[in-house]
């Protein structure tokens, strides 16, 4: 019997752990082959390349994200083959199984839960009896006379994790290890309730054996892994193991990635501390999902958090420069109004995360939040992902102002294209970061530039047609905004942060300025006639007139840069010659130099 096990991940570097699980589990007794696409792909090109394959039972991976896809492949797949046995598992399909079997007469089986013991005696039970109502934990459908029925079977214990072989060491895989994320779990449950989540479901926390771990890991880093996302829900809920697990990722890593999902108010300072110490820069990254800082809505999920001690993680961790954080926010929740949402945002972003995640509340099979929809007014999609539309507190036009602020947070501050500009305008201009964000984003969505592509020129000529719009206004919305608005310092630092956005020489720059060639003649003439006005460090580097006018741009900045970079002073007395040279090395990030002369002085020296 030729089985296929496939799912559609949301992207081609992603890679299904759940999927290897299984042909592990089941590999000895079965003959199983392991196909994976994306939601991108064309329903008819997947098909085609399954109908190729010839398999006798196809099994899919069904989560929010690809379930609708799936369903598309599903029902051609049926079409073309009747005998074809197909069976459905993953978290989407494992809530509301019975609405499932009914929506989709061409699906013979669905696994719910934990599925590699229940997989490997459904597939014994197809090749032999066919005794399907011992298979505990699978949902069937068998035919009488005059009806069909479908049978739901109660789910079985849980796995001995231990009796689980690694679903890592598959000959195939480790071609593709080196340009693909590989997931990797070292333990399957979530200690805490939350109720807009599934890991909440499952009661207590069980281990793989760290042995095990250790050397699954091992073996992935030396077959070329260079990201391993650990997917464990709370990977440090476990003080000693988490310690000893980040010690022996510091002393093996080989150059590899880990991101792990953590739980940060409960992270130790002894850990902290060691992190701060031992962690080699860029190794490690940290996903914390903060969702709301909202008393009454943690409480109404039942979430536990510390806020004060969250932060002081956070804090930690950015100060050490070690470890890149990546934090999430739900918009939706309960008891979470849009005043309360901006609130959390705002404080959530005085973290300064590399990474701030803005998601929408998200109504999941299977939660306590869905169950309860009715209690707090939700209205949701009412297929997959089953974002929510809005609730008694948060109607559907905040919910759309809010996704505006998604929208620009994430072209602008996740994608880091000029930072110190973004940090003057939440800092010393707008009210909030979150004001910013929004009107920002309003622009945006009335300019219509959502429904267009956007290269980096065109991001800095956006934001700044944006804050000319804002310095005009006449409307009292905006008026102490207009007062600590000025434009020379964003034009100097834009200008700052487009040049250190290239790692080339740009062919073009998106602002008027008024050189002209032999301008910028004189000015090479004089760095290479004094090259020590600049700075020692520019002298040493000896540069000639080709050099120069092959790798450097050369720009006055209307204000004290360097003061402002080290204190947030603005003095304008004096302006900054910004000397900025590429590709003197290749491959490496351009060289910042800067000389301060009097305001408006014409040379460079």
């Amino acid at each position: 019997m030729k089985i296929v096990l496939t799912t559609l991940n949301a992207k081609f570097i992603h890679t299904s752990l759940a999927l290897r699980y299984l042909k592990a589990y089941s590999e000895r007794d079965f003959d199983i082959e392991i196909v994976e696409y994306t939601i991108k792909d064309p329903a008819m090109n997947i098909v085609s390349d399954l109908y190729a394959k010839q398999p006798d039972v196809i099994g899919f991976s069904c989560y929010i994200w690809n379930i609708e896809e799936s369903i598309t492949v599903i029902k051609m797949l049926r079409k073309i083959n009747p005998q074809l046995k197909i069976i459905l598992g993953g978290p989407e399909v494992s809530y509301d199984t019975e609405y499932w079997m009914k929506r989709l007469p061409e699906v013979d089986f669905i696994i719910m839960g934990e599925g590699e013991e229940t997989f490997h005696h459904l597939l014994t039970e197809i090749t032999t009896t066919q005794k399907y109502h011992m298979v505990f934990g699978a949902a069937y459908r068998k035919q009488l006379e005059d009806r069909e029925e479908i049978y739901i079977m109660p789910s079985r214990p849980k796995l001995n994790l231990d009796d689980i072989p690694s679903p890592h060491r598959f000959k195939e895989d480790i071609e593709q290890l080196g340009n693909r994320v590989v997931y990797f779990e070292t333990s399957r449950g979530c200690p805490f309730s939350c109720q807009f989540c599934l890991s909440s479901i499952e009661v207590g926390v069980r281990y793989f054996d760290i042995e095990r771990t250790k050397s699954d890991i091992l073996y992935l880093i030396e077959s070329g892994a260079k990201l391993i996302k650990f997917v464990d829900r709370t990977f440090n809920i476990k003080r000693e193991y988490a310690m000893e697990m980040f010690q022996f990722l510091i002393e093996n890593h080989g150059g590899s990635v880990f991101q792990f999902e953590i739980t940060a108010d409960i992270m130790r300072p002894e850990v902290l501390d060691y992190l701060a110490e031992h962690a080699p820069p860029g190794v490690f990254r940290f996903e914390i999902g903060v969702q709301s800082t909202n008393d009454p809505t943690n409480l109404a999920v039942k979430r536990r958090q510390n806020w004060n001690k969250l932060k002081r993680t956070v804090t930690t961790i950015r100060d050490s420069g070690k470890i890149a954080q990546h934090l999430d926010l739900i918009a939706g929740l309960p008891l979470e109004t849009y005043d309360t949402f901006r609130q959390t945002f705002n404080d959530v972003f005085a973290l300064r995360p590399e990474e701030l995640q803005l998601g929408f509340l998200k109504m999941l099979r299977g939660t306590g939040l869905r169950i309860d929809a009715e209690k707090w007014g939700y209205t949701y999609m009412d297929e997959a992902p089953y974002e929510m539309l809005g609730n008694d507190l948060m109607p559907f036009g905040d919910i759309v102002r809010i996704k505006r602020v998604e929208d620009v947070l994430e072209k602008y501050w996740n994608a880091h294209r000029m930072d110190h500009t973004l940090l003057y305008l939440v800092d010393h201009v707008f009210d909030s970061p979150f004001d910013f964000f929004q009107l920002f984003g309003d622009f945006w969505e009335e300019q219509g530039w959502q429904k267009i592509g956007h290269q980096l020129e065109d991001l800095f000529m956006r934001l700044w047609q944006f804050l000319q719009k804002v310095a005009s206004d006449q409307s009292t919305e905006v008026t102490d905004t207009i007062s600590k608005l000025d434009l020379t310092v964003v034009l100097g630092l834009m200008q700052l942060d487009y040049f250190q956005a290239h790692n080339y020489k740009p062919r073009k720059i998106w602002w008027e300025h008024g050189r002209d060639k032999a301008d910028w003649n004189k000015q090479i003439r004089e760095l290479i006639e004094s090259p020590a006005l600049v700075s020692d460090e520019f002298a040493a580097l000896q540069l000639n007139e080709r050099q120069l006018q092959k790798h450097a741009v050369i720009e006055q900045v209307a204000f004290d840069l360097p003061l402002f970079l080290t204190t947030g002073v603005i003095r304008k007395q004096v302006s900054t010659w910004l000397i900025v040279l590429y590709a003197l090395t290749p491959g490496e990030k351009p060289e910042i130099f800067t000389k301060l002369v009097d305001a408006g002085h014409p040379s460079l020296i």
